[in-house]
């Protein structure tokens, strides 16, 4: 299969060096990394065995050409870009796959392409890039597919079946909705708490900053289930975003909450991919992550009061680090 991974973060890398070494034509969209993978192709670190993988390399999507199946493992903070990336990759019968976070990046892929070739997929995975071309596999790796216009293809059983050659366990579904909201139930917390908490857990309980109040570090993850105090804003949170999942109709059991719990706690000290990128100085994926799960809410009714002040933390972090962006003339001071 000829497959194009475009965003070749941790979790794009991994997933495109998986297949790579099952014996894909995998070619990786390259920017930062180029040099590093064309010259040491993507090493893996993990507890089930480390490797290498020697994908082919590009940093012009027209050098790759069309190819059978795309990935898209960017950011969604450069949704933007895709009409800029995708359309050298995507012929009539290519398939078009996000493995981003959050709701709203397959809506904003069927603007582009026919509906029927787009594909969501949901990961659950512990991974972190540690270098240029170098991934750390912690813990689990499964993906949840599940089409954008409706339900489970013979071509989206075909793509599940590539992956688990590959070694990556992986299932499809005929309601790709709600395994969206299902996941948000951890994302938005653990992604959420753990940047807003850096400003302390008055400031997460009030959606306001205190004066004279300054950053901490991030709040991994077995911080916020291990703090009595942190674990009612977690599972605050998580039973918000199962009420609104069930007030749009998707039926989702007030008790998973606590098998998400339950998962966490086998992952250990974690930093979610927020965190990460707060830490970098990067831009958060505020839009898919918080702003239109809160859009959605307010839709249906449903109160959410920890969302509304989390969302107004993490605008505020967000806000300050742009306005230092701009004044340090495009770089981030940290």
């Amino acid at each position: 299969m000829t497959i194009a991974i475009v965003g070749c973060g941790a979790l794009g890398s991994y997933y495109g060096a998986c297949l790579a070494r099952a014996g894909h034509a995998v070619h990786f969209l390259l920017r930062s990394d180029f040099d590093a993978v064309r010259a040491n192709g993507v090493r893996i670190l993990s507890s089930a065995g480390d490797f290498v993988a020697r994908p082919c390399v590009a940093r012009d999507p027209a050098e790759i050409g069309i190819v059978e199946l795309v990935v898209i493992g960017l950011k969604t903070t450069a949704n933007a870009e895709f009409a800029r990336l995708l359309p050298p990759l995507v012929g009539p019968g290519t398939a078009v796959l996000t493995l981003q976070n959050g709701l709203g990046n397959e809506d904003a892929l069927a603007r582009l392409f026919d509906p029927r070739q787009i594909l969501g997929g949901l990961c659950f995975v512990c991974i972190n890039r540690i270098a240029p071309g170098v991934i750390r596999h912690l813990a689990h790796g499964r993906i949840l597919l599940g089409e954008f216009s409706g339900p489970v293809r013979t071509r989206t059983a075909a793509i599940a079946a590539t992956f688990r050659d590959a070694g990556v366990p992986c299932d499809a579904t005929d309601d790709l909705d709600l395994a969206h909201w299902n996941k948000l139930i951890w994302n938005i917390p653990f992604n959420g708490l753990g940047v807003a908490g850096s400003l302390g857990i008055d400031a997460v309980r009030t959606g306001r900053v205190a004066p004279g109040t300054h950053a901490g570090p991030c709040v991994p993850s077995d911080v916020l289930i291990g703090s009595p105090d942190w674990l009612v804003e977690v599972l605050g949170l998580m039973h918000e975003v199962i009420a609104t999942a069930r007030a749009l109709g998707h039926p989702i059991a007030p008790d998973e909450a606590d098998a998400h719990i339950g998962r966490t706690r086998e992952m250990g000290s974690y930093l979610a991919s927020t965190l990460v990128d707060h830490s970098a100085g990067r831009p958060l994926e505020l839009e898919s992550l918080f702003l239109e799960p809160l859009r959605r809410a307010r839709m249906a009714g449903v109160a959410t009061p920890r969302l509304e002040n989390l969302c107004a933390i993490l605008e505020s972090i967000d806000s300050e680090r742009l306005v230092e962006r701009d004044a340090d003339g495009g770089r981030t001071v940290r």
